[in-house]
């Protein structure tokens, strides 16, 4: 299977189905369709240690993205088809932002996994103002191309504390 998925958060429900198959057409419009990469979905406090222990910035972040093809891995690793990386979101971070901006958590989600999966292709907007452009028009193109999005996330509602009966 090309896409793993890997939800390390409680709060919601994912359609696993919709998801996985929304990340492999992200894969075909990339012209990687034969490309697996994972996708995790973890929490603000897992977030924070990443981007610190691998950005060296003590604070989280919506989307990290760990690029295979660019580590220093043998040849045989490297090739076109293998695998390409891992996504990892911040599912608090994007809930924020999704509210911020007035949209529904998927469109938050499809628009971060799109972001991830440039920077492991090799996208970098932070390399210079000319390839956060290119980045930013690819991101437009996928999303426009990926059309609407259904509902794929169901938040799950929290249970009060348990009463003991005495």
């Amino acid at each position: 299977m090309p896409v793993s998925l890997q939800v390390q958060v409680r709060s919601v429900q994912f359609d696993r189905r919709r998801l996985l198959r929304l990340a492999r057409a992200m894969l075909k419009l990339i012209a990687e369709p034969s490309a697996d990469m994972s996708v995790s979905f973890v929490g603000d406090r897992r977030m924070q240690r990443l981007n610190h222990r691998f950005r060296h910035k003590d604070r989280s972040t919506d989307v990290l993205a760990f690029a295979f093809r660019e580590a220093d891995a043998p040849h045989r690793f490297n090739l076109a088809g293998a695998h390409l990386g891992d996504v990892v979101i911040a599912l608090p971070t994007a809930q924020r932002q999704a509210k911020a901006a007035g949209h529904p958590l998927e469109e938050e989600l499809v628009v971060l996994l799109i972001h991830g999966v440039l920077h492991l292709c090799g996208y970098d907007h932070e390399r210079s103002r000319d390839e956060a452009l290119r980045m930013r028009r690819k991101e437009r193109l996928m999303r426009h191309r990926l059309g609407p999005i259904g509902r794929f996330v169901r938040t799950r509602k929290r249970s009060g504390p348990r009463r003991r009966e005495a």
